[in-house]
């Protein structure tokens, strides 16, 4: 990748509405099961609930594993305003607003010719509004569908300074996180 094509990606996410991006290395990016086990405590309720979560999104040395197929990563975020930090509906509302940068992202990838991509976002996958899992029919979009960072055991604060970003960003703020892994064809 040489630096006009990482600022192509770069814009590319700022105009999709990310708050800041960065190109790294993706061996840069690590991880640690204590993630995996956080979705397993389902919090966020979803876990065996939706085909890109645990269990269902696959081991974790298989995913760990997969990481290590691509050369690069976008890393991109978004930062919101909450009303204050007991703000759920405002934390909801910048999750609903993260997801089409993400899928947007998918898009201009392969408009980009970067067909070798792993695109990872936050939470739940989130593309349907009830998960074919729950309904015991195939995933309908699997063309679509993205795991979470954390479903692939990745250490998002660690992301973000490899990335120069902040983890958190000011009181009364939310941060999201996403990440494409991608190696350019004949690389």
């Amino acid at each position: 990748m040489n630096i006009m094509e990482n600022k192509i990606l770069i814009d590319k996410a700022l105009a999709l509405g990310a708050f800041k991006a960065n190109v790294i290395r993706a061996d840069e990016i690590k991880t640690d099961r204590v993630f995996r086990d956080i979705c397993l405590s389902n919090g966020c309720g979803m876990c065996g609930k939706c085909y890109m979560c645990p269990p269902d999104v696959g081991e974790v040395e298989v995913l760990t594993a997969q990481l290590k197929n691509y050369k690069y990563a976008l890393v991109y975020q978004t930062v919101s305003q909450l009303e204050d930090s007991f703000d759920i509906e405002g934390m909801t509302e910048a999750k609903q607003n993260f997801r089409p940068i993400s899928q947007n992202l998918r898009s201009a990838f392969g408009e980009m010719g970067i067909n070798n991509a792993l695109h990872l976002g936050v939470g739940a996958c989130g593309v349907c509004k009830v998960c074919a899992k729950r309904t015991g029919e195939p995933c309908r979009f699997p063309e679509l569908a993205m795991a979470s960072l954390e479903a692939y055991c990745v250490n998002v604060n660690e992301l973000a300074k490899s990335a120069g970003m902040k983890y958190i960003n000011g009181q009364n703020t939310v941060t999201y996180f996403g990440a494409v892994l991608f190696t350019p064809d004949g690389e």
